[in-house]
């Protein structure tokens, strides 16, 4: 193993055979099958030459059409392989590190004998889905592209929304043994260098053997990796993504990933519809308004009901509080249990109708719900009101669209549940409090997790309702852009 890490670094031999056998010892040929090596002859140079290329990830028609067929028939003395081949010549390399590399990628090597040198054609083939529609993030009014595995198609996904040279898109290897390229994009007139350098210092600090995709990339890079908050924020997107680069964020794309990485991340991000936009003024803010309860609701509702029912029963009118007293006069729990225990219930239901097949799982989400809710009222074990409580929880909790920002919701919510059963109310206040300062004292890459609502920075003021599209004229001052001014004010 020590011998062909240091042959990697080794320049090729001008010797066409020794190169080859130094190319089998890498590829364990005969055992690889999928690594093709093609010896044929130059016709008018009167040399022997060879391809290699990977079958699996390579375009084979491409290769024989426009790298070896034109190299057999020539007829001419032109001696520049350039004007010889109709495909497109990448680079020329010497080191086998750099010439293994490209043929990783897809690209075809060839070499000819008494040259020490090999030339990379383009002819890389990889197998993936085309462009569909999105699947997290729906709209019904908006584009309806998303971004697929394959980057070269989210690159020009995001090309084909924002035609301007100033659009950056910088490619990094960020692996040792898998090679995966990151490609940070960013406006070049806009996005903030110290940002910018920060983001590209985390990248260059990593020292891995293997990220497959931007789900791991963003838990090496992320602030708090223990925080339930996210600060990194996914999109599968590309109108969405453009949104973002033209305000002056940076966005990661790499291959494997249908998706994008949004840096950095504040908590109006993550609230936020792509659709909000969309739709005209009073109806994107009447969409966040709906928002903005479910989050509310799914946050407290179970944790009010415990409060109310153990500590705080002269807030109940007396008609509501005996009917609840009737229903749980034969059930044997407390209440913390009964709310628990369903709340636990519903995101088993909710976890088995994700991970079954799709044809069944609505299903299983619909009728274990009520065979499960019903089943349990029956048998005394759980009061009616609490069926309703933790229904109605969990259908505002899919109202919030962002998956991170969802679970967050869910985790606070038993935190809220169970400061409900120790304190009351008291107990609510003061986790809630304390979610507060936590949150004003988050960092998403130096930007706060709360801005522009505090800190107070000049912006479009865009955080819980939208503004009307006209007088948005400034970018996020939070992000320092080079060009804070989006749109001049009308005379």
């Amino acid at each position: 193993m020590e011998d062909l890490t240091t042959l990697k670094n080794k320049t090729i031999d001008s010797n066409l055979e020794n190169t080859i056998e130094c190319f089998k010892l890498f590829y364990s040929i005969p055992l690889n099958q999928d690594i093709i090596i093609r010896n044929f002859s130059i016709s008018g140079l009167d040399k022997k030459a060879t391809v290699i290329y990977i079958n699996s990830i390579t375009d084979s028609e491409k290769i024989e059409e426009h790298i070896i067929r034109p190299l057999l028939t020539n007829n001419s003395t032109e001696k520049k392989l350039e004007n010889i081949s109709p495909a497109q010549l990448l680079n020329t390399h010497e080191n086998f590190s750099n010439i293994l590399q490209d043929i990783n990628n897809g690209n075809t090597a060839l070499l000819i004998d008494g040259e020490p040198k090999a030339y990379i054609f383009s002819s890389s083939k990889f197998q993936g889905r085309s462009v569909e529609k999105p699947l997290n993030e729906v709209v019904v009014n908006g584009p309806k592209e998303a971004f697929n595995e394959n980057v070269i198609d989210n690159i020009s996904l995001l090309r084909k929304k924002i035609r301007n040279e100033n659009l950056i898109f910088e490619s990094i290897t960020i692996s040792k043994n898998s090679n995966n390229v990151l490609y940070i994009v960013y406006m070049k007139n806009l996005a903030d260098e110290k940002l910018l350098q920060n983001i590209k210092d985390r990248i260059d600090s990593l020292d891995v053997n293997s990220i497959q995709n931007l789900s791991i990339l963003e838990q090496y890079i992320e602030d708090k990796v223990k925080s339930i908050f996210p600060t990194i924020l996914s999109t599968e997107r590309p109108d969405r993504a453009t949104s973002f680069l033209e305000d002056g964020y940076i966005v990661l794309l790499m291959d494997n990933s249908p998706d994008s990485l949004v840096l950095p991340a504040t908590f109006w991000s993550f609230f936020h519809n792509s659709e909000d936009h969309y739709l005209r003024f009073i109806f994107g803010n009447f969409i966040r308004l709906l928002r903005l309860l479910a989050l509310l609701i799914t946050l407290f509702i179970s944790a009010l009901y415990i409060a109310i029912t153990n500590y705080h029963v002269e807030m109940v009118p007396t008609d509501l509080l005996l009917a609840i007293s009737a229903t749980r006069e034969v059930v044997p729990f407390p209440t913390i249990i009964e709310i628990l225990m369903m709340e636990i219930a519903f995101e088993l239901i909710r976890e088995g109708g994700l991970r079954v097949p799709n044809p069944i799982g609505p299903t299983i989400g619909i009728v274990g719900a009520l065979i499960l809710g019903q089943a349990a009222v029956e048998a005394n074990i759980v009061s009616p009101l609490v069926v309703i409580i933790v229904a109605l929880s969990g259908l505002c909790s899919f109202a919030i669209g962002d998956m991170k920002l969802n679970f967050s919701v869910r985790l606070s919510r038993f935190l809220f549940i169970v400061s409900a059963a120790i304190f009351g109310f008291y107990g609510m206040t003061a986790v809630l409090t304390i979610g507060i300062f936590y949150l004003v004292s988050f960092y998403s890459f130096g930007v706060p997790y709360l801005a522009p609502m505090t800190p107070k920075y000049m912006s479009s003021k865009d955080t819980f309702f939208r503004r009307i599209l006209k007088t948005e004229q400034y970018r996020p001052g939070y992000l320092k852009p080079k060009d804070i001014v989006k749109k001049k004010e009308s005379q």
